[in-house]
């Protein structure tokens, strides 16, 4: 069984949309993307555009549904779609929950609530090495020693001891430093401007469930896991909710990565531009193949999927 992966904010690098595959599928999307939006996408994978929340999502999306069309052109289609944090949206369109035009637009809304909302002095910071318990712990106490906008919250949960924590950027700092001295074996900042998938988020959340509302979603055809819950939903107003709240929430991303190999799914291919999602298969489920598509050629990537997925001959 094929699953497809789609990497969140973070997994973003200068000039990634121009290396997606140069396939017909791929510049049929491009194109469809910078006409629904009014702009060129291919502008927004500049070092200068980066720097943006929205651009990084928006492209996030773009590359993701794009690898998704490319595959499926090869006969590649996945029984499996899951997104870390914005990446979810481009899942939900790869199971045919939502219209990839009316992804975007509430993607853009998403980024800018986002961004205004927190401009600037806010990010995430990954800890390896330390439980969510041990964190949250940890999180406590820092709380009671700083107050107010210097409290940090979990927000992904990648794998059992790799965790992704959300708050201000003094805050976050600090906390580095008091999980390194707790035996964290690493804590670092990521490339990610905004506090995700906490809190902070409450009010921009509410602005946007209020706008997804008017946005058509069905039951997908295919099964797209959850962010929130890390479960499969299969209803079209469970999918709006969860990409619409997913921001406020924490993330469980083990728990998804759980299910999906409970269902079955032994091929994993992580869409571009990333292998963060990809080196966490590798780590906690050594059984099942892993593949990072940044790391091949497309053409050998299709070859390497279904000669894995017992496609040959086909």
């Amino acid at each position: 069984m094929l699953a497809l992966l789609f990497p969140g904010q973070g997994a973003q690098s200068d000039g990634f949309l121009h290396r997606l595959p140069q396939h017909r599928t791929v510049r049929d999307t491009l194109e469809e993307a910078s006409q629904v939006l009014g702009i060129d996408v291919l502008t927004l994978d500049s070092a200068d555009a980066l720097r943006s929340t929205v651009a990084v999502q928006i492209g996030l999306t773009v590359a993701g549904v794009a690898f998704t069309r490319a595959l499926a052109d090869e006969q590649l289609m996945p029984e499996i779609s899951a997104g870390l944090s914005v990446g979810a949206y481009a899942a939900a369109v790869s199971c045919g929950a939502v219209h990839f035009g009316d992804a975007l637009k509430m993607v853009r809304k998403r980024a800018e609530l986002m961004e205004t909302a927190y401009p600037s002095g806010h990010g995430l910071a990954a800890v390896s090495g330390l439980t969510e318990h041990q964190l949250e712990t940890l999180a406590a106490q820092h709380a009671d020693v700083d107050t107010g906008n210097r409290r940090v919250y979990v927000g992904n949960v990648n794998a059992p001891r790799q965790i992704v924590m959300a708050g201000a950027n003094d805050a976050l700092d600090t906390f580095i430093e008091r999980a390194l001295a707790a035996g964290a074996r690493k804590a670092v900042r990521l490339a990610v401007s905004v506090p995700s998938h906490c809190e902070l988020l409450a009010h921009a959340t509410d602005e946007l469930v209020a706008y997804a509302q008017e946005v058509p979603f069905h039951a997908p055809q295919s099964i797209y896991i959850g962010n929130r819950g890390g479960r499969p939903l299969y209803k079209a107003q469970a999918i709006r909710d969860d990409l619409a709240t997913n921001m406020r929430y924490t993330v469980r991303w083990f728990d998804a990565l759980t299910v999906m190999q409970e269902m079955g799914a032994h091929v994993l291919i992580e869409a571009p531009p990333g292998q963060v999602l990809t080196d966490i298969v590798r780590e906690n489920c050594p059984d099942t193949t892993a593949l990072a598509a940044s790391a091949f050629s497309f053409d050998k990537l299709v070859a390497t999927a279904r000669r894995r997925l017992g496609m040959d001959g086909l």
